[in-house]
């Protein structure tokens, strides 16, 4: 058989390859949803903030001329001095199921982490935790969405074969809206209890430019507080919050994001959902141009999925446990039934994480996806 060639890449038009090639890698499968070249091609390029703490290669692997694996090599500096590990970190991985082809990656991005240093490898994990991270393990005949990872079964035997071992295992559950009873009792009872005891209030905002003027960078400084403890979290700088904020705030629909204040109007917790994008991505085929950011639009403004994704539910420490969670229900959950969704995908979460997960008890729920990073020694 043909030697495989590692070519490290950088420009837009390899960039460009490098996203062609996961999309048409998956082109058949109905669950897998296309990446937006713009978006990723905006995420490795040098202006990501993350690149302030970042080294990074991007690598391409080539068999008669032809790609057949992709991979980003990556060192969080930030991360490895929090958990005090030298890892170097594999992520945005793909590869047809040839163990040659998966093997040639991983081993490149081992030797490209071992002349820096790097005693670990694992993954795979993004830049920051706002990039898509954990192999898909469980769950491949449901549906895909836009914030997370898709690959086929065979990556996880890949990985065994090739001497990796669980590292953290995340979980995604699938929440069942209650439309013929509505909003539960028992949660409201919650909920009414939490805001007499502790006097926190629902705020909400008829625009998303209300909300990044109120609370923008505050979003994300409560974010930081709630995942610091979190697997692998590296809190997000100044530059970063402030990319973040122009990235994110600016499209989200109000109505589906809840921001809630103690007594003195300080944010203490933050839930934001939004419209499932994946039949849109999947029409669009991971181009906005021509027609793609009008199949996009429509799904956010005009005909919406039956189901929605919960991007983020974030409360700061000193709060967690107290039932302020419950408010992000009460506010939400009139809108998502009045409004015909059927379902929500809740986000990544650490199975390990039952703070999190008691939260689900108020919905008929069940565990949907489960991923995996994958560690090595090197």
């Amino acid at each position: 058989m043909s030697e495989i060639t590692i070519k490290p890449i950088s420009s837009r038009r390899d960039i460009h390859k490098f996203v062609k090639f996961h999309n048409d890698l998956y082109a058949d499968c109905k669950y897998a949803i296309p990446e937006l070249y713009f978006d990723l091609q905006c995420t490795l390029s040098k202006k990501n903030a993350a690149m302030d703490f970042c080294q990074t290669q991007i690598f391409l692997a080539y068999r008669d001329g032809k790609i057949v694996g992709r991979v980003v090599a990556i060192i969080n500096e930030k991360a490895n001095e929090t958990w005090k590990r030298k890892c170097v970190r594999f992520g945005w991985i793909d590869f047809i199921d040839d163990d040659e082809v998966s093997k040639a990656l991983l081993d490149t991005v081992e030797q490209w982490g071992k002349e820096r240093g790097m005693e670990e490898i694992h993954g795979p994990l993004g830049f920051t935790d706002m990039d898509p991270e954990g192999m898909l393990y469980e769950g491949h005949e449901e549906l895909g969405t836009m914030v997370t990872i898709y690959n086929y079964h065979y990556y996880n035997d890949h990985m065994v074969r090739h001497g990796f071992e669980k590292d953290e295992d995340w979980i995604e559950y699938r929440l069942e809206i209650p439309r013929a009873t509505g909003v539960p009792d028992r949660l409201m009872k919650v909920a009414n209890l939490v805001e007499q005891r502790y006097g926190v209030k629902i705020h909400k905002f008829k625009t998303s430019r209300a909300i990044m003027k109120a609370f923008g960078r505050d979003i994300f400084k409560v974010i930081n507080a709630a995942f610091k403890p979190l697997f692998g979290y590296s809190e997000l700088t100044d530059h970063q919050i402030d990319q973040y904020v122009k990235m994110y705030l600016d499209i989200v629909d109000p109505k589906l994001v809840s921001t809630i204040t103690d007594k003195d109007d300080y944010l203490i917790a933050v839930g934001i959902c939004i419209p499932s994008l994946s039949e849109a991505l999947l029409k669009c085929k991971g181009k906005l141009f021509p027609l793609g950011w009008y199949h996009i639009l429509k799904a956010l403004k005009w005909k919406h999925s039956k189901h929605l994704e919960m991007l983020l539910i974030a409360v700061r420490p000193e709060w967690q446990g107290k039932g302020v969670n419950a408010l992000f229900f009460k506010d939400l959950l009139p809108f998502f039934i009045s409004e015909g969704y059927e379902w929500c995908e809740t986000s990544v979460e650490l199975e390990k994480n039952s703070k999190v997960q008691s939260q689900w008890s108020f919905f008929e729920n069940r565990i949907h996806k489960r991923r995996r990073c994958w560690k090595k020694k090197i």
